[in-house]
Order: C-alpha cells, then sequence, then structure tokens
C-alpha cells in the first residue's frame, strides 16, 4: 500500500534526541530557543514562539493579539475542526465564509461581506493543502476594516506568496508540526510574527504568564503550559534543515500527478496561482464519485484520504453558527487527497496515475 502521509525519521534526529537526553534538560530550554530562531529565520519572520502543538498555537496567537470575548473571527468551514475551536478557547465567536472553490481557502469578498455583517474583529486565513490563501486581498481587507489577520500555516511549511513566505503574510502566523505535516517533531507548533508585542505576549501566555528576565515564580497574566519540550525542539532542527528537500520532492510529485491526471475529464486537479508558491501538504483532486474512487484505489494498493467529510459548520458544536458556504459543502462531498509526500517515489506516482486511470476506463468509463 502506498500510505497517504509517511513521516521520515533518520540518524540525525535520534542523535539530536540522544543529545537532548544527555544533558538532562528536556523539558523547555536552549534547544527550543534555537528552533524558534532558526523557523522564524526560515520563514523570513522577527520571531518565533514554539508550542505543544498547531492548536495551542492558534489559541495563543488570539491570546497574543487580544482577540477573545464578545469579538468575531471570520475563518473557513473547510478545515480541520482545531482552526475554529481555537476561537472558541479565546473566548471569542467565529463565523464562516465560503471558499474559493478553485483553491479550497477562504474566499476574499465572502470574507468581506462577514465581516461588515459582524463588525469582525480578525480574519483566520487557512492555507489549506499547502496552498496560501490570497493573502494580498486579505491584508487590504484586514487594513480597511481595522482587523487583525493570522495565518493557519499548519500545512504550508515553506508555503509563499510572491517573494514572502507562509510565516510573514499576517500579524502572525501558526504552524503544525504533527507527524503528517511538511516536517514534523511527532506534536509541536510554532508562532512567527514580525511584531515584538506579540511575540512577548505569545512566549509569556505559553509559560504561566511569565515574563523573560523576571523572578521563576512572578506572573503578570493568566497564561498556559503551551511549552514545547525540547526533545522536539531537536527534532525540529533536524527536520527544518530537511524541509526545502521535501518541499521539492513534493513539488516534483504533484507535478507528474497532475500531468498524468489532468487530461481525464472526471477530475479537476490541484492549481496553484501565478504569484504563490504551493508545497502540497496534500495533491488534492475533485470528483463526483469519490467514494467508489477511494475504495478503488484501496483494492489497487494505493492510499487516500478525505480532508475534510465535514465542514465546520455542520458538526454539532458549530452548528448554530453562521454560515453560508456551499461552495466548502460541495468541496467537502467531492475531494480526494492522493499520495504525493517526499516518501512517493516516481514508480509510486505512476501506480497512483494508473490506479486512478483505471477506475475511469473500467466498464466503458465513469
Amino acid at each position: 500500500m502506498i500510505p497517504i502521509a509517511n513521516p521520515e525519521f533518520g540518524d540525525r534526529e535520534q542523535a539530536a534526541i540522544a543529545d537532548v537526553l544527555d544533558s538532562g534538560r528536556v523539558a523547555d530550554g536552549p534547544v527550543v530557543r534555537e528552533f524558534e530562531a532558526e523557523f522564524a529565520e526560515f520563514c523570513g519572520a522577527s520571531h518565533g514562539v514554539a508550542t505543544t502543538n498547531g492548536t495551542t498555537a492558534l489559541h495563543t496567537a488570539f491570546e497574543a493579539l487580544d482577540i477573545g470575548e464578545d469579538d468575531v473571527v471570520v475563518t473557513s468551514p473547510l478545515s480541520f475542526i482545531a482552526s475554529a475551536n481555537a476561537v472558541r478557547f479565546a473566548g471569542a465567536t467565529p463565523v464562516f465564509a465560503d471558499v474559493d472553490l478553485s483553491t479550497y481557502n477562504l474566499d476574499p469578498h465572502s470574507t468581506e461581506k462577514l465581516i461588515q455583517e459582524h463588525d469582525a474583529d480578525a480574519i483566520l486565513a487557512v492555507h489549506l493543502f499547502g496552498l496560501p490563501a490570497d493573502m494580498d486581498e486579505f491584508r487590504e481587507i484586514a487594513d480597511a476594516h481595522d482587523c487583525a489577520l493570522i495565518e493557519d500555516a499548519a500545512q504550508a511549511h515553506g508555503a509563499a506568496v510572491g517573494g514572502s513566505r507562509a510565516g510573514t503574510l499576517g500579524d502572525a502566523a501558526c504552524f503544525s508540526f504533527y507527524p503528517t505535516k511538511n516536517m514534523t517533531t511527532g506534536e509541536g507548533g510554532m508562532i512567527t510574527t514580525d511584531r515584538e508585542d506579540v511575540a512577548k505576549r505569545a512566549a509569556s501566555f505559553v509559560n504561566h504568564g511569565r515574563v523573560e528576565d523576571q523572578p521563576a515564580y512572578e506572573h503578570i497574566r493568566v497564561g498556559q503550559n503551551y511549552r514545547m519540550t525540547s526533545v522536539l525542539g531537536a527534532i525540529g532542527r533536524v527536520q527544518l534543515d530537511r524541509l526545502p528537500a521535501y518541499n521539492e520532492r513534493r513539488r516534483a510529485n504533484a507535478a507528474r500527478l497532475t500531468e498524468g491526471l489532468a487530461p481525464n475529464e472526471g477530475i479537476t486537479t490541484p492549481v496553484e496561482p501565478p504569484d504563490r508558491h504551493h508545497v502540497y501538504h496534500q495533491y488534492t483532486i475533485r470528483c463526483g464519485d469519490r467514494d467508489a474512487l477511494a475504495e478503488h484505489l484501496e483494492a489497487e494498493g494505493v492510499g487516500s484520504a478525505v480532508y475534510y467529510p465535514k465542514p465546520i459548520h455542520h458538526q454539532p458544536p458549530y452548528e448554530e453558527s453562521v454560515a453560508t458556504a456551499p461552495a466548502a459543502e460541495y468541496a467537502a462531498g467531492s475531494v480526494l487527497s492522493l499520495p504525493v509526500h517526499p516518501g512517493v517515489s516516481e514508480a509510486d506516482v505512476e501506480r497512483v496515475i494508473d490506479a486512478v486511470d483505471s477506475f475511469y476506463t473500467t466498464d466503458g468509463g465513469r
């Protein structure tokens, strides 16, 4: 079976873990500070604040931007539920704009309409599947309506708009290092920002409300224990060094998949707008008979997955939420992700293409 995801670890990660264990500094410490600085530099951001996972990174970013009770955040219904949950954790209310069906990302026109209707305080733009949202448009909208702009970059490590990488396109950005991501620490997250005030508040919030250079048991605000461990930071430093090569492999696999699958009239393949750099966290097609195709692929030894089969506003905790999102609902019923990760060989890519093609040529076509 060609798996839909396959995190890669090697001798360098094992050696980095051993060094941390030998040091005795296994909790938060200098290794995490080094990872924060290196990841921020990779993105082109001024500051990085590491957290326990992508969800806590989002929650922390809202707290650092003072988004909370009585505030409204416009975001995407086509995302993992953590995007909306983090808004709720901060005490704010999510409302769901529709997506652009060509990119699956938040639609700027739908977003601005909701901002005006609800006097919204922030935009949470999700860079779905590794393709950055239309951040130039969102920056203009945010500035015009005095909104904070946050990137949910959990799937977009190394993605870019023009010459600017994800992590530098809003007031703050949030990354996940879950095992399926373009790079992983096992679990873990990161906030990047160019705003020193946001970075300082984020670093305090993840560390029980402490402040750097103050006594250990002085706490200036209510905070959480969202600190990354040094073990995870050590893995992250090695994985970050591997990330450019990982992303190039993903892009090469995606290019061949598109070349092989685009001629099939039953499939809509991913797009990459001219100004954006896609890192293909997922290679996601759209088709009318998604579930049958997934069953066929499994029989052919090709893994696949649906991200996401139910929009967030159809999940029980959000059924009363504001949402008019027909494009997101249509996408949820028709998208299917195919293996594209660095462990997919050239021969595997051909197997994926052949397996998909055989579905549409069997029994006189479908």
